[in-house]
């Protein structure tokens, strides 16, 4: 049994910071004059409270951890979290069920992007600054996490992305509070430059900062029941295309470019233009679709195609049309990009380009082999050699992705949902996208509908998914727990 007092010390702090974050909704709530604010004020208060007793009663002095306190962390801050940013939202006035207060927080902090609000607009500025708020913090902790622990803890080939040699395997807490403050101020930095982008195509501030943070977290949560298609006209698919994209490239490039002024260091990068190429491609395809299809010109089509291409593949979320009313192909289409992903240690979910990019150099190996029985080819990614076991931790992820993907959907089947529900909502919260496909919960529905049991499936499948899979499901193992 791993020792657990440095782990609820650490999430004792992280319960404290955000009961204080708290406080930001409800001073925009008192600002308005919107009763709302009493739900912050009392939840923020709550959960300082909890988490400063919390860190007092666990406190260990120069906490350290090792893999297996890693793990839990990893899950249980995650956990944890979820559920305290779920309490403004069960106060009066907003007084949402529990399960719909927890599908809102879980969704918002994983960066998911899948709601149960409609009437967004209408919506008092401090819930709305609430969901923005969870996915911009959920944002930068997932990077911390996929930069930080990790590649320690050798998930699902993140090892590869390892930045300190193998003597610092153990430290990890030390590492993360080190890359933090880099990571922090480089996400900021980002913040504000989608804000200004934002604010230059004609959106208030309050619509521009909301923005800005879910575009950064790739998160998707807008201040709009019509999502970015609601300020679509003046120019804001262009900004949020691009920031989506620079939020899915990986924050250890930006720290080379920032900390050593390596400024080509982006572009050595084999996984940025592995990523950038499929972008591209996949935008000719769809603009290409839409307009032998007739049902755009080339102008339109071309922003329609690459903002939304953008959004899905990220897993950002937002939507600019209802691509569901595009035809067959384009529903199949994503669906398919919803399992690709942004590059590894970014805010960008789903599998990522790396994992694609190991599977295609083993499957090349293999076939080269085949024949050869004798010869022997060295596997390589970004001009490092390949071991064994990152090839086998990548594909380790890859069956346990698609099973949990499986098995998700399944259950959805069983609670009663069509298949186009169940099916695109499991991809959907598994790959952290928000919007599914069908009528339901595709582009222009929400989550409310779904029965209870759905959306605690979904809740789960969420989490897991977040955490790269792997991380959450080791602590089901009895062996992990034995001493």
């Amino acid at each position: 049994m791993p020792d657990l007092r440095p782990v609820f010390f650490v999430i004792g702090l992280m319960s404290s910071a955000l009961g204080i974050l708290m406080f930001i909704p409800m001073l925009v709530d008192v600002f308005d004059e919107a009763r709302a604010w009493r739900a912050f004020g009392v939840a923020g208060g709550m959960t300082t409270l909890f988490g400063a007793l919390l860190a007092t009663i666990t406190y260990t002095p120069n906490p350290s951890l090792r893999a297996r306190g890693a793990f839990v962390l990893t899950v249980f801050a995650w956990l944890t979290l979820s559920i305290l940013s779920s309490l403004p939202f069960l106060f009066e006035p907003i007084n949402l069920s529990l399960t719909d207060a927890l599908f809102e927080s879980t969704s918002g902090i994983t960066t998911t992007g899948a709601t149960i609000l409609t009437g967004l607009d209408d919506m008092p500025r401090g819930v709305l600054m609430w969901r923005a708020l969870l996915q911009w913090i959920g944002g930068v902790g997932i990077v911390v996490t996929a930069m930080a622990v990790l590649p320690m803890l050798k998930v699902g080939g993140m090892q590869l992305f390892r930045l300190e040699s193998s003597d610092m395997g153990e430290k990890i807490l030390p590492r993360a509070a080190s890359l933090a403050g880099g990571i922090s101020l480089i996400y900021l930095v980002l913040t504000i430059a989608c804000f200004a982008g934002y604010l230059l195509t004609g959106m208030n501030w309050f619509d521009a900062i909301a923005h800005a943070m879910t575009t950064l977290a790739t998160g998707g949560y807008s201040t709009s029941d019509a999502s970015m298609g609601g300020f679509m006209d003046d120019g804001a698919d262009i900004v949020g295309t691009i920031f989506m994209m620079l939020a899915a490239l990986p924050f250890g490039v930006y720290l080379l470019m920032t900390t050593r002024g390596d400024l080509t260091a982006i572009l050595r990068d084999s996984q940025v233009r592995a990523f950038v190429t499929v972008i591209i491609c996949l935008t000719i395809i769809v603009t290409l679709f839409l307009i032998l299809s007739d049902q755009f010109e080339l102008t339109r089509g071309l922003r329609l195609a690459a903002f939304n291409t953008v959004s899905i593949v990220t897993g950002t979320g937002y939507a600019t049309a209802d691509y569901n009313s595009w035809g067959s192909f384009a529903v199949a289409a994503f669906f398919a990009f919803m399992f690709i992903g942004g590059c590894a240690g970014s805010t960008a979910c789903s599998i990522k380009i790396f994992r694609y990019q190991v599977a295609f150099e083993a499957m090349r190996n293999y076939l080269f082999r085949m024949p050869r029985q004798h010869a022997v080819v060295p596997m390589r990614y970004g001009g490092r050699p390949l071991s064994p076991g990152v090839v086998y931790s990548v594909m380790s992820y890859f069956f346990v992705f698609f099973l949990t993907f499986v098995i998700t959907a399944i259950l959805l089947s069983l609670i009663g949902l069509d298949p186009i529900t169940a099916w695109s909502g499991a991809g959907s919260a598994v790959a952290n996208v928000g919007p599914g496909l069908g009528d339901i919960i595709g582009p222009a529905g929400t989550y409310q509908d779904l029965p209870g049991s759905a959306k605690w499936v979904l809740m789960m499948a969420m989490i897991i998914g977040r955490l790269e899979i792997v991380t959450a499901l080791v602590l089901l193992t009895p062996a992990f727990w034995r001493s």
